[in-house]
């Protein structure tokens, strides 16, 4: 079984930083980083779909005028 770090408090000066802390303590580690961009662009890419979608059903919409 593989090692994971701990996710304690930050690294400070009564307790140095080890395996890099010092800047996951600010902004997470590497992988949460990324998972939250893959989150975001494909939330992005869901909506933008959406739209596409909701155009070509209004292109091919065979009654154009719905007032």
């Amino acid at each position: 079984m593989s090692e994971k770090k701990a996710k304690g408090p930050p690294a400070s000066a009564d307790r140095p930083a080890q395996h890099g802390q010092d800047q996951e303590s600010y902004s997470g580690s590497p992988s949460t980083q990324q998972m939250r961009t893959v989150g975001r662009r494909r939330r992005d890419a869901e909506e933008k779909l959406e739209h596409h979608l909701d155009e070509a059903r209004h292109k091919n919409d065979p009654h154009p005028d719905h007032h």
